[in-house]
């Protein structure tokens, strides 16, 4: 079973490939966000893994299912659900210009893949727990690939 992972150079080009498909006027397939929107939405996530912006605590029930979540994710390699609850600080209920919400998430890409390779990702994260530079790469990958599906890219 392959797993794709934002570490793997040709699956990093694939995601940046879909991103520079999408349009301002890609529907999308559920969900509220228009691409724009899922755009930052998508930024801001990846700020988290480069430490740019921090969640706060939740409560250790949740905590232990984030934990259960990340293993089940790895392993049967299983995609996100659609419409799972979000941290608020993460979720996008403004209007956003879709050109410099695609940038921005293309150049946080960027500062994601300087952080892997300087190995300079976060031992933790809020949800998931304890966190090596292998869950970053996945997860990542699978939360990108989630939102681009969501829009058919």
């Amino acid at each position: 079973m392959v797993k794709k992972s934002l570490h793997n150079p040709v699956d990093f080009e694939e995601i940046i490939c879909r991103i520079l498909k999408l349009t301002e006027t890609s529907q999308r397939r559920w969900g509220k966000m228009n691409a724009a929107r899922m755009l930052k939405h998508c930024d801001l996530v990846l700020k988290v893994a480069i430490g740019k912006i921090e969640l706060p605590g939740i409560n250790p029930v949740f905590r232990t299912i984030g934990a259960v979540t990340k293993m089940e994710m790895q392993i049967f390699n299983n995609g996100i659900p659609r419409n799972m609850p979000t941290f608020q600080k993460l979720i996008i209920n403004f209007e956003c210009d879709f050109d410099e919400s695609r940038t921005n998430l293309l150049n946080t890409l960027k500062e994601f893949r300087t952080a892997y390779e300087n190995k300079m990702l976060p031992d933790h994260h809020q949800l998931f727990g304890t966190m090596t530079e292998r869950d970053w790469g996945f997860l990542e990958y699978k939360h990108l690939d989630h939102h681009l599906k969501q829009f058919n890219v």
